[in-house]
């Protein structure tokens, strides 16, 4: 017998002793992944345990890249049912999962989200554009001086712009396992990089080059890596009114009493600009389904029509309340019959 019928035949004797034991252990849903989505998930887990006869889910706050990691170590009682995602699964991950036996994965897009880059309400009011949050936080900007790139000289907003406060650069953000870093660096960060030519240019002769520059955060204490839990920077920026956060737009909806939203390229982020597409960071929510444990460990079907209804994530939906911006009508119609549907993801 060679070693791939040995690998498949030991994949198919886990996945029957874990049917087997699941059937008498573990009878809670095991969620991991997005503190984006967290809040989302609790709220739909709590009520899922409330009103039906399921055990309420347990939901730990990992990122959306250790979710992931988590969710693709294998198939049984001791790894993750469902992973929360503030971005799109990867191929490099699909195929961690599929290397660990994980092949059949359903994908739920939820809704979206507004990445919110925000201030104390007693701090000043500021309007920025991409490419001046890239100078504030890359490691590597082009020279204010001169020709080529240096490390980042900037130490104050005003530095930038004359008209921006001349308070001291720290601002709080998640760490590089984050989907909102991922998000943050896609449409703020790169975008921003691309306007300067010295950087466009660098892209034509040594394009890996290019990409370290835009994504390469500065470690000099202007950036704070703040950690996976948003509510930890909002609560930084209350005691702080010079600071500035970056976290997912629902904590800035229910903290808008504490905290106001920076303008970005002219834009505030608000639910009407969000929803819109008006307002210039925005990204999709996800959370992803082992097909191997539906069935075995207990309520993984209903869980996921709990969260895939109207009522929780239809326009007047629970979660709408929450801050989640939700599909439009042809978008939920596509997630709702996947969903029902379990089809296997497909990149």
């Amino acid at each position: 017998m060679n070693k791939k019928m040995i690998g498949a035949l030991a994949l198919a004797t886990a996945a029957t002793s874990f049917a087997t034991v699941s059937a008498e252990g573990r009878t809670q849903i095991s969620i991991v992944g997005s503190s984006t989505v967290f809040p989302f998930a609790s709220v739909v887990a709590e009520r899922f345990g409330q009103t039906t006869s399921f055990s309420t889910p347990t939901i730990e706050s990992t990122g959306s890249g250790g979710g992931l990691s988590l969710f693709c170590q294998g198939v049984g009682e001791s790894t993750a049912d469902i992973t929360n995602s503030s971005r799109r699964i990867k191929q490099s991950e699909v195929d961690l999962c599929a290397s660990n036996g994980v092949n059949d994965i359903v994908e739920v897009l939820i809704g979206y989200d507004g990445l919110a880059i925000a201030n104390n309400v007693d701090g000043p009011e500021m309007s920025v554009s991409k490419s001046e949050i890239f100078l504030a936080l890359a490691n590597t900007v082009p020279n204010p001086e001169g020709e080529g790139l240096v490390t980042n000289p900037y130490r104050t907003w005003n530095q930038i712009r004359s008209d921006l406060p001349n308070s001291e650069i720290r601002v709080f953000g998640p760490p590089p396992s984050s989907g909102t870093r991922d998000a943050f660096v896609e449409l703020v960060m790169e975008e921003g990089c691309l306007e300067f030519d010295a950087i466009a240019a660098l892209g034509e002769s040594d394009h890996d080059k290019m990409e370290e520059v835009c994504a390469t955060m500065r470690e000099d204490g202007a950036f704070v890596e703040a950690g996976e839990n948003d509510s930890l920077i909002v609560s930084r920026l209350v005691n702080d009114a010079n600071a500035v956060g970056i976290f997912g737009f629902s904590f800035l909806d229910q903290n808008f009493d504490k905290l106001q939203s920076l303008t970005v390229d002219g834009v505030a982020a608000n639910f009407e600009t969000v929803a819109d597409g008006s307002y210039p960071v925005s990204r999709p929510l996800y959370f992803y389904v082992k097909k191997a444990h539906v069935g075995v460990i207990p309520g993984i079907e209903e869980y996921l029509a709990e969260f895939t209804s109207r009522r929780a994530v239809g326009p007047n939906g629970y979660l709408v309340d929450r801050g989640l911006i939700p599909l439009s009508n042809a978008e939920y119609g596509r997630m709702k019959a996947a969903a029902d549907n379990m089809t296997n993801l497909s990149l």
